[in-house]
């Protein structure tokens, strides 16, 4: 029996590499079967002790890309919201744009008084039946996870808010609920205090069947960093015009003329979005 081969992983913990995790991740990306196991079989002839993750998911993704733009950029969905950074507000934007198409009312960065003091709400999300406080925490890296003070902080917070500005009769009807949303990961003293206090906490992987990842590829909100037809500084550029999403791209196409982006590379941004967002 071979020795699996040990990888590094963006924490910097080693670990097998794992054939039917990656062809599982090429799947989800929309590709055929016959396409993954291609990219399965050559990756796992170059693979070497110590390898990165981050080498093997470079390499995956140039393949998947010759094959297919759109799946590709579904693939890289996880380096995409990384890439929305610097700031975290794009990624709030996302948030809210999650939580609108779901139904419900959204207000973005609004302040709201506690018992004690006044707070800044990332994302208030109101329907006939509840209220969600929601707080986005954005890492640059996919390395950093949040950690358990990141619940125990923003859980003060809406207990504050609780016994303020949600007593209000527009809220106090409602159920009051607070939601936590990374980009990476919690580290698993977060999870348990999330779980102990009742809050909702949601990462890229977590919780399953609705974590971050599930819920964009359900909802079709793939950001436009998805978009291997744009430059990173066209990307930079949409960003700081508060566009954030492939779909937004698709529903006001002039957008790329605001950039420069030429007509002719227009038509194949517009059809590796229109792909992204349909699944196809």
């Amino acid at each position: 029996m071979n020795q699996a081969t040990l990888i590094t992983k963006s924490s910097g913990l080693r670990a097998a590499f794992d054939e039917a995790k990656l062809k599982e991740s090429l799947l989800r990306s929309g590709a055929q079967p016959e396409v993954a196991d291609a990219i399965v079989r050559q990756i796992a002839g170059q693979v070497y002790e110590g390898m990165s993750t981050k080498q093997i998911f470079r390499r995956a993704y140039n393949m998947l890309r010759k094959k297919s733009r759109p799946h590709a950029g579904r693939y890289s969905l996880k380096q995409a919201l990384k890439d929305l950074g610097p700031t975290g507000f794009p990624f709030e934007r996302l948030m809210a744009q999650l939580l609108s198409t779901d139904g419900y009312q959204i207000m973005h960065s609004v302040w709201m008084a506690g018992a004690c003091i006044r707070h800044e709400v990332d994302v208030l999300a109101v329907n006939r039946h509840k209220v969600m406080v929601c707080e986005c925490k954005f890492h640059n890296s996919n390395s950093l996870d949040s950690d358990v003070k990141v619940p125990l902080y923003i859980h003060s917070r809406f207990r504050d808010l609780e016994a303020g500005a949600l007593q209000q009769d527009d809220y106090a009807g409602k159920q009051h609920e607070c939601w936590i949303f990374t980009n990476t990961r919690f580290t698993d003293d977060a999870l348990n205090y999330g779980r102990c206090a009742q809050l909702h906490l949601v990462g890229w992987n977590t919780p399953p069947g609705d974590s971050l990842r599930e819920w964009i590829d359900r909802q079709g909100l793939h950001p436009l960093t998805c978009l291997s037809t744009l430059t990173r500084y066209e990307q930079k550029l949409l960003l700081e015009e508060n566009v954030v999403l492939a779909k937004e791209i698709l529903a006001f196409p002039g957008l790329l003329e605001k950039v420069h982006v030429s007509a002719e590379r227009r038509a194949k941004v517009l059809q590796e979005a229109q792909q992204i967002c349909e699944g196809g």
